[in-house]
């Protein structure tokens, strides 16, 4: 049986015009644990939505976006650099990484700090008291995730999904039985950021142990990761801008319907970076003229999934919400609307391939092209429309900014043929 399915991929081979096995083994891995994950967000989702009061969960969402922003000083960057070093066999940098992640990550629990003091002069003990938590733990929330990076450049996509299934499952139960304790949101973000940092250093350490870094070190890895998380500053403030905007604009309670109604959405278009992630290791290793080879076919085939993905959202998205989420029906519309930028999932080959052939240029051009764009818009329709102005504004983004990335593409890929 097993070399029927082993021949049968090999021969889907001529028609897809990808390493079918590669995509198989790890596909299998990365798709079972965005499903554990997915599962395991949706049970938490439906925890917060009848355990907590909107407004609390919009004032919760409303840190975490601010949090999000100010990881910018953790150099989230240096996780692609190492996948994409370690790609190529220089796995020694690993620890240089980690000390350099852990010396700009003490200025975000620095600025956390600076907002717990301005909302504590402001008379707002809840938000001073979040930041103050957020404060300690920010310069380490996703320091070890670096494991994770490390495991995908190895392609060992077996442990990474076990690792990261195993961290979901337990951040899930113990922010549930949280929030059967308390609805007191500093605590509740004291166990989020706790969970999270506990658990990856557990599997951190146990990667070191198991797997055992060569010494060989590419001495561009540590700049390369800088440049990455430069090109990725503005992409992050525009992905948690939305929320600010919000809470700041049209109040907590509207936070809440808003983060409900992208949730499922979010999570669906999350089972494309496991795509992202097959094809980081690939790319790195291939020649330009060997990913422009297949990659016509990849955006159709991604193409036509997205339609059929968006469509199938669309007629049970009632069903989901009125079963699990009564207390949010006002975000069916708006999580329907929003679904419609899955669609942009097509053109992700070529954002993998700018960062596989370290485009660094394109990168930060597309990136600040992509990030001004979406900031100007959704302010601008977010006061003219609210919500529905807001959600099409993400739905024009995220497809402008596809097509930037397809823009820079064939603009390097030129390039290179000539």
């Amino acid at each position: 049986m097993r070399n029927k399915i082993y021949n049968l991929l090999r021969r889907s081979e001529k028609y897809a015009h990808t390493d079918m096995i590669y995509v198989a083994k790890g596909g299998f891995w990365l798709t079972f644990n965005r499903i554990i994950s997915s599962a395991a967000t949706f049970l938490l989702a439906i925890t917060f939505a009848n355990l907590l009061p909107k407004e609390a969960y919009g004032i919760y969402k409303y840190i975490l976006s601010i949090a999000g922003i100010l990881t910018i000083f953790t150099l989230p960057g240096m996780d692609q650099a190492i996948t994409q070093t370690v790609a190529r066999g220089y796995e020694g940098s690993l620890t240089l990484i980690l000390k350099t992640k852990i010396k700009w990550g003490l200025l975000a629990g620095l600025t956390s700090l600076i907002f717990a003091v301005y909302y504590h002069l402001n008379n707002n003990p809840l938000l001073a008291a979040s930041f103050l938590i957020a404060t300690v733990f920010l310069p380490f929330v996703d320091l070890f995730d670096i494991y994770n990076s490390f495991l995908k450049g190895k392609k060992n996509f077996k442990f990474s999904a076990k690792y990261q299934m195993i961290s979901q499952i337990a951040a899930t139960i113990i922010l549930i039985i949280t929030l059967l304790i308390t609805k007191n949101i500093p605590l509740v973000l004291l166990a989020y950021f706790a969970s999270w940092i506990g658990l990856r250093f557990i599997f951190f350490k146990t990667t070191l142990r198991k797997f055992s870094p060569n010494q060989n070190i590419d001495p561009q890895t540590i700049s390369y990761g800088k440049h990455l998380s430069l090109a990725s500053v503005f992409g992050i403030i525009s992905s948690q801008i939305d929320k600010i905007l919000v809470f700041h604009y049209l109040g907590a309670i509207e936070l809440a319907i808003y983060s409900f109604a992208i949730a499922i959405p979010e999570q669906i278009k999350g089972f494309s970076s496991s795509l992202a992630f097959l094809m980081l290791p690939k790319f790195s290793e291939k020649k330009i003229n060997e990913i422009k080879t297949g990659i016509k076919n990849k955006i159709i085939k991604l193409f036509f999934l997205g339609i059929l993905v968006v469509g199938l959202y669309i007629l049970i998205a009632p069903f989901i919400y009125n079963t699990f989420f009564p207390q949010y029906k006002e975000s069916i519309f708006y999580s329907r609307l929003f679904a419609l930028s899955m669609l942009n999932v097509a053109l992700m080959p070529s954002d993998v391939f700018l960062v596989a052939k370290k485009k660094i240029k394109e990168q930060y051009l597309s990136n600040f092209i992509q990030s001004i764009f979406k900031i100007i818009i959704m302010a601008i329709f977010i006061l003219w429309q609210g919500l529905l102005g807001l959600i099409i504004a993400r739905i024009l983004s995220r497809f402008f900014g596809s097509l930037i990335n397809l823009f820079f593409y064939y603009r390097s890929s030129s390039d290179a043929e000539n």
